[in-house]
């Protein structure tokens, strides 16, 4: 059984942190090597506020002053406020190791009765409340595929992943954050928003086989990372399972790779310092975020 297996292979990513224990502060300082030009690339998309077929509860941004109004002397302040979904099908997103419960429980066996009311009482945010800095690795299956995305639906196997990598001259090390593009993205601007919660590419289940040998210490992707129509009976986010709850893998989801992989094709490499700083939201199974590229 998949899940088995990689529950066996990931037992060292147990901890708190799960796999962060293999982004080592050695692999950070290595990181800081990927830093050539200077140029920082945002790998997140804009919050939306607006109602669509694949964000039915947008954000909520709200004026909470009109300084506008009698402004003409002295001092004043523009304010305004945010609320938001954070786990939703439209904006860039973090999830903690207490996002995933399979059977009763978190990552590393942790009871699911953590997550209260209150707040999550083990495995949340807290546990990357310093960031995330280390070597990011993009492969652009789409690119390999010689398309503009996947369609919705479409998989991404461990032979496309290592396929893009002889393509684009690129390795995934251990401890490494490794970024799936699937063009997700593309095909929305491009297209329009859809139903995406019922259709999207991701990848399949067997292909965390490849993470698992590489040891990587997070997970991104422009979708979801799950396909949906999910390829597992009785599942419907199996790469969530495998990878948050068996593997300890902190995943991004709903990022945007547009900006970053013409910059990765005209240097000529498709690795990077990259650094993620969630909002430090105590005890919470997520966050909003907005990870930059430093080439």
């Amino acid at each position: 059984m998949l899940y088995r297996r990689l529950l066996s292979r990931a037992a060292w990513a147990s901890g708190e942190r799960g796999a962060l224990d293999a982004l080592t502060p050695a692999r950070v300082v290595a990181a800081a090597q990927e830093v050539r030009s200077g140029r920082t690339v945002t790998l997140a998309a804009p919050v939306e506020t607006l109602t669509g077929p694949d964000n039915p509860e947008p954000a909520k941004h709200r004026m909470s002053g009109q300084p506008g109004e009698g402004a003409s002397s002295g001092l004043h302040f523009a304010r305004d406020s945010f609320a938001m979904n954070v786990h939703g099908d439209a904006d860039s997103h973090l999830d903690a190791l207490c996002h995933v419960i399979y059977d009763g429980t978190l990552h590393g066996g942790v009871s699911a009765s953590s997550v209260t009311m209150g707040g999550a009482t083990a495995l949340s945010l807290d546990a990357v409340g310093d960031g995330i800095v280390g070597r990011g690795v993009l492969l652009d299956v789409p690119r390999l595929r010689g398309v503009p995305w996947l369609e919705p639906g479409d998989h991404v196997t461990a032979d496309d992943l290592a396929a893009a990598e002889t393509a684009q001259h690129a390795r995934v090390g251990e401890g490494d954050l490794l970024f799936v593009r699937v063009g997700h993205r593309r095909r929305r601007t491009e297209l329009g928003a859809w139903h995406a919660a019922r259709e999207r590419a991701g990848l399949h289940p067997s292909a965390l086989e490849f993470l698992a040998d590489r040891r990587v210490a997070v997970l991104g992707g422009d979708g979801n990372n799950d396909t949906a129509p999910s390829s597992t009976e009785g599942v419907d986010f199996p790469v969530h399972v495998l990878a948050v709850h068996a593997m300890g893998l902190h995943l991004l989801d709903y990022l945007q790779f547009e900006d970053l992989a013409p910059v990765c094709e005209a240097e000529g490499r498709w690795s990077f310092l990259c650094v993620i700083a969630p909002l430090r939201l105590p005890d919470a199974t997520g966050s909003p975020v907005n990870p930059i590229a430093v080439l």
